[in-house]
């Protein structure tokens, strides 16, 4: 069976993760805390970074957008990525947006602050949260959030046809999520459009896999919040 190497509350890992499953490719999932280093995880990735994903053949591939791209070639149906170039085209401007600017402006910051720091994860031991960096985050979440609002409602999914975008994120905001920092009330448009992959069969392990010692808020696993 194919291996994923990943870690919990990465979401380029979830993101492969949600594209295996609603490929309906099975894998063996196997947890890693990057920053540790693990001698398995260095072999098969210089980089120590998650996710790496080890196919049947033995093919190694990391990076997530390799990964899910390939996943896509490999194995077509169901389609994440739509059939016209420029459609393409903006399915990975939309990919890119979640994995470069939001994930540097929002998803590092609170990851790093609320989980990196407490567990001493590539942080120094005794490193308190910063609230001002943690503010930073939220008010460009805010921001990210009103502009995933207008596109939604103009597209109805994020691209126009469910696709790679809308599962890269999903998968930050999730993460997100788990840390109780999404504010739904006040990003109507983007919680509709989240209930509705969130309730994809695909989305289910993501809900029940949780990280030791961090408990996500209760509506965490609501579907319909």
């Amino acid at each position: 069976m194919r291996r994923l190497h990943h870690f919990v509350l990465s979401p380029f890992c979830r993101k492969v993760r949600l594209v295996l499953g609603e490929k309906k490719l099975g894998f063996e999932p196997i947890s890693e805390i990057p920053w540790e280093r693990s001698r398995e995880l260095v072999a098969l990735n210089p980089s120590a970074q998650v996710p790496v994903m080890i196919e049947e053949n033995g093919v190694v591939i990391a990076d997530s957008n390799a990964i899910a791209e390939y996943l896509e070639e490999v194995h077509p149906e169901p389609p994440l990525m739509p059939a016209l170039p420029a459609e393409r085209a903006e399915v990975r401007r939309l990919v890119a947006f979640f994995d470069q600017l939001i994930f540097a402006e929002v998803t590092a910051p609170l990851l790093r602050e609320r989980i990196l720091k407490r567990f001493g994860w590539g942080c120094a031991e005794d490193a308190a949260p910063d609230p001002a960096a943690i503010r930073a985050a939220l008010d460009a979440l805010r921001k990210h959030l009103s502009y995933m609002g207008d596109l939604t409602e103009k597209r109805g999914w994020l691209a126009g046809a469910l696709s790679l975008a809308d599962f890269a994120a999903a998968a930050h905001l999730s993460c997100i999520d788990y840390l109780g920092d999404v504010d739904w009330d006040g990003a109507p448009r983007v919680r509709d459009w989240y209930a509705r992959i969130k309730s994809r069969p695909c989305f289910r392990p993501l809900l029940v896999d949780h990280l030791p010692g961090v408990q996500p808020p209760r509506h965490y696993t609501n579907l319909d919040f």
